[in-house]
């Protein structure tokens, strides 16, 4: 069997979606399950509308709420011959409207928004869409069966980002799931949401439904688990920074994890895990070109002489740079400095030490000056904003001579804030003022991917 995410711009539409019901009819003999995003725009709409009944605006709410529903049902009439089946979907939809307008009503009384909260009314994107186009595939006489994620997706209760309870979720995944992909029957169901121990909705946080295909990729032992989104596949570079880029045609699976933790759009960062787990190739396709063949991430690609892949960036980072004579051959000066870290919740990207001092990047400056507080107790604090993060990602640069000297001949007139080398020496990662990213990004990629490449891995984009 086969696991199929589709992102929200590929169900944004009736067209898209039936372009979707096409895709998946092609594959109906590797018996899919199906992995649905909210459609685009979906999530933003209903946590706008949750922070606006926050505000005390709970008449624009309640506009925003009734403009989905709106929106949802043009889906449906343009997909769906059978009125009869609109009608019965739009009955269906109303107690769920009802449900969030009455959520935001109580947070606009309160003037508090909790996680749990937000999570009850983030979720209803998917579970709509998935409704929608279970009930169009039926309607064209496909066998497929809708089930609610919540109940084989189990997590803890960290709402806003659940942390997935992986055995639960296998055995409850291969109970539930796999009798009716053994009745060739087509699974739909929903992303980035799920439920604690107690049935209370979850979910995973941003981006999450790339990771709920993988983990229930990894809980039936899928054969593939397919991505489908707006894009070709994994790429040299962001398009909008460097219009040559390429697509990639095969990646390890460590080059493609580097690469969505530090800014790749096409991947959510925590995608890769689970499938490498189960060794299960991830493929990363274009719902807009589905005979495109996209990107295949596998643990172990061809061998390459090839030393950079690919090349993301991250904006809206922060440098602290913690300094004190004290850490001159002082043990336990970076576990001081990283419980700090760890006690307000905020995770580090980058790491770079010297004798007295250690540079750190972070993205998340909710609590930074808890953090500058704590930290000046025993240390001297500076912190650089507005900064950002190059990471160069590649197999081979481990073990190919030059290829730093080459990063930093590209880089020559760009003052370089922070350089760090990647523990497991595939990235070499530069942080740099965010205003010369762009400049920074043009400059890498013109000499590492605007020459003659190996057609066997980089292909133009648009290309089979």
């Amino acid at each position: 069997m086969i696991v199929m995410k589709f992102g929200g711009t590929s169900v944004e539409d009736a067209k898209s979606i039936q372009t979707v019901i096409k895709i998946v009819q092609k594959e109906q003999s590797r018996r899919p399950v199906v992995v649905l995003s909210a459609i685009a725009g979906a999530t933003n709409t209903l946590l706008k509308a949750a922070r606006t009944a926050q505000e005390g605006n709970l008449n624009e709410a309640v506009k925003l709420l009734n403009d989905l529903l709106d929106r949802h049902v043009t889906v449906m009439e343009n997909l769906i011959d059978n009125r009869a089946t609109v009608q019965r979907l739009i009955a269906s939809f109303k107690p769920h409207f009802e449900e969030l307008r009455n959520l935001c009503h109580g947070i606009a009384i309160l003037g508090e928004l909790t996680n749990r909260s937000l999570d009850a009314i983030a979720s209803m994107g998917e579970l709509l869409s998935s409704q929608i186009l279970c009930e169009a595939m039926c309607s064209q006489g496909i066998s497929a069966k809708w089930i609610d994620a919540r109940t084989f997706i189990k997590t803890d209760d960290q709402f806003a980002c659940a942390a997935p309870l992986f055995d639960e979720i296998n055995t409850k995944a291969k109970e539930i799931l796999s009798p009716i992909l053994e009745s060739k029957t087509i699974v739909i169901t929903q992303g980035f949401i799920g439920s604690n121990s107690k049935g209370i909705t979850t979910t995973l946080g941003r981006g999450g439904s790339d990771y709920s295909a993988s983990i229930i990729g990894a809980a039936l032992d899928a054969e593939e688990i397919q991505i489908w989104t707006d894009v070709d596949g994994v790429l040299t570079s962001d398009p909008r920074i460097a219009p040559t880029a390429q697509k990639l045609r095969i990646i390890s699976f460590r080059e493609a994890a580097e690469l969505a933790y530090f800014g790749a759009k096409v991947l959510h960062p925590s995608t890769i895990f689970p499938a490498v787990k189960k060794d299960i190739p991830v493929v990363v396709l274009n719902s807009k070109r589905p005979e495109n063949k996209g990107t295949r991430i596998v643990s172990r690609p061809p061998k390459t002489n090839i030393p950079v892949k690919s090349i993301a960036c991250k904006r809206g980072i922060t440098v602290v740079n913690v300094q004190s004579l004290r850490m001159l051959m002082a043990y336990g000066f970076l576990e001081s400095i990283f419980s700090v870290f760890n006690k307000y919740e905020t995770s580090v990207d980058l790491v770079s030490t010297s004798e007295v001092a250690v540079s750190l990047t972070i993205d998340n400056t909710s609590k930074l000056d808890k953090i500058i507080e704590e930290l000046s107790t025993f240390a001297e604090v500076s912190v650089l904003e507005k900064q950002g993060i190059i990471c160069i990602v590649g197999d081979q640069m481990r073990s190919t001579a030059g290829v730093a000297n080459q990063i930093f001949h590209a880089l020559r007139e760009i003052n370089l804030v922070m350089i760090s080398q990647g523990a497991s020496e595939i990235n070499m990662s530069i942080v740099i003022d965010e205003s010369q990213i762009d400049q920074a990004v043009k400059n890498l990629h013109k000499h590492f991917f605007e020459t003659d490449l190996d057609s066997n891995m980089f292909e133009p984009v648009g290309g089979k």
